[in-house]
């Protein structure tokens, strides 16, 4: 899946929920110490979503998980979440999916942030339809 917003989304999301229990990162790629964590419970849960939100359109302050993602923010938009192993890929579908169909103004304003002239839009967009996302 090459679905950048999403891709952010989920690698932030993922931040979210602090896993001790593991501290490994990929050789090249992401960190892979937040793999397992149950990602409906963080899009259902509006504190959690709206927390993560807020910090990736700068209206609140982020957490140190938080930072941290938004400091992924131009690599992933840039490698298309390449350095993004299977299992995130999937996350990145699911949010892309939840965004889209509950939470669309937080999409539109990730896009406004994130991809002004929609570059990435234009580059990513095919591949969404092919898999029946509706960007």
């Amino acid at each position: 899946m090459r679905v950048i917003f999403a891709c952010l989304l989920f690698v932030g999301l993922a931040l979210a929920m602090p896993d001790t229990s593991k501290t490994d990162t990929k050789k090249d790629g992401y960190t892979t110490k937040y793999d397992n964590i149950d990602l409906d419970e963080i899009l259902n849960n509006t504190r959690l979503l709206d927390k993560y939100f807020n910090c990736l359109v700068e209206k609140d302050k982020c957490t140190t998980d938080g930072k941290e993602l938004k400091d992924i923010v131009p690599d992933a938009l840039k490698t298309a979440c390449s350095k993004c192993n299977e299992k995130q890929k999937g996350g990145v579908e699911k949010v892309l999916r939840f965004l889209i169909e509950k939470k669309r103004d937080y999409y539109d304003e990730l896009s406004k942030k994130y991809d002004p002239e929609g570059i990435y839009l234009k580059k990513y967009e095919a591949e969404a339809q092919k898999r029946g996302i509706k960007i």
